[in-house]
């Protein structure tokens, strides 16, 4: 293992942040900019099991949480595992942010600690938080959004990661302002 704790260094940033921050817009001008990205896993399997019947309160429910929480986890491991540790990818949330929803929901977070040291990211993006806005897979008021935040950058800290604030300011900024931070030019040719 890596002197860092970690098994493997990559080059992968991740997006981080409270619901409604923003992540995933700036992660589709990442990609409009021709960047490889990963969307966030918890909304696609939650956006899935909708369109199948399901609904928030049964995905939600004490019964299904764990089983949710674990899938999450386990589909993000794959994805990563999947990817070259030396291409710059950008994610919409890193698999440390499933130690926060683990803990929100109630559960041994020990799984997601454990899989959160497999790949160790290249950088980390705190977003600011945006107007919250609700939609059928984001149900969080403001003090719930606040909490999620708290303990993201807690979760990322207590791994080793220094969150970059990415402070609010229209979608092409941040995106220059995550670029330039990393050194990297700022439209992909």
């Amino acid at each position: 293992m890596p002197a860092s704790g970690f098994r493997h260094v990559t080059n992968w940033c991740v997006f981080t942040g409270a619901p409604s921050s923003g992540k995933t817009s700036v992660l589709e001008e990442m990609a409009h900019r021709g960047f490889a990205v990963q969307n966030e896993v918890a909304r696609e399997l939650i956006e899935t099991a909708l369109r199948h019947g399901k609904t928030l309160s049964d995905i939600r429910d004490r019964d299904h949480v764990q089983q949710l929480q674990h899938r999450i986890v386990k589909l993000k491991l794959a994805r990563e595992k999947g990817l070259r540790p030396e291409t710059l990818v950008f994610s919409d949330r890193g698999t440390p942010d499933s130690i926060a929803y683990y803990r929100l929901a109630g559960l041994d977070v020990t799984e997601a600690v454990v899989a959160s040291k497999i790949f160790k990211y290249r950088a980390v993006f705190l977003f600011d938080r945006l107007k919250l806005v609700h939609d059928d897979v984001r149900t969080e008021d403001d003090a719930q959004a606040i909490a999620i935040e708290k303990m993201i950058i807690a979760d990322y800290q207590s791994l080793g990661y220094a969150p970059v604030r990415v402070p609010v300011m229209p979608i092409a900024e941040r995106a220059d302002f995550i670029l330039r931070h990393l050194g990297e030019k700022l439209r992909v040719e």
